[in-house]
């Protein structure tokens, strides 16, 4: 992916809400892990917490993606780089 020397900037509330749910998808993974070596656990229970850490992470994607569109996408064309971020979102939205 091509790199436009744009630091990742949060602010204060974004990056902590970030690294909250990041460490809440730490616990659940660490709970998933327990979960599979537990021969009582059922099944749709694991689904559920993988569902739920996926959802987690959605989240903190939509919170940098957020980020990046205010820091620098918005602000593309006065550093005359509009071409450049456009090819960087394409690529970008195949992960999304």
């Amino acid at each position: 992916m091509p790199h436009h020397g744009c630091p990742l900037r949060l602010d204060s509330d974004t990056g902590g809400n970030a690294r909250r749910r990041l460490l809440t998808v730490k616990g659940h993974v660490e709970g998933i892990l327990r979960m599979l070596e537990d021969e009582q656990v059922y099944c749709v229970d694991v689904l559920k917490q993988i569902k739920a850490v996926e959802g987690a992470l959605h989240k903190v994607g939509d919170l940098v993606l957020k980020s990046h569109l205010k820091d620098h996408v918005v602000t593309a064309g006065e550093r005359g780089d509009s071409d450049g971020i456009v090819e960087e979102l394409m690529e970008v939205l195949k992960y999304r």
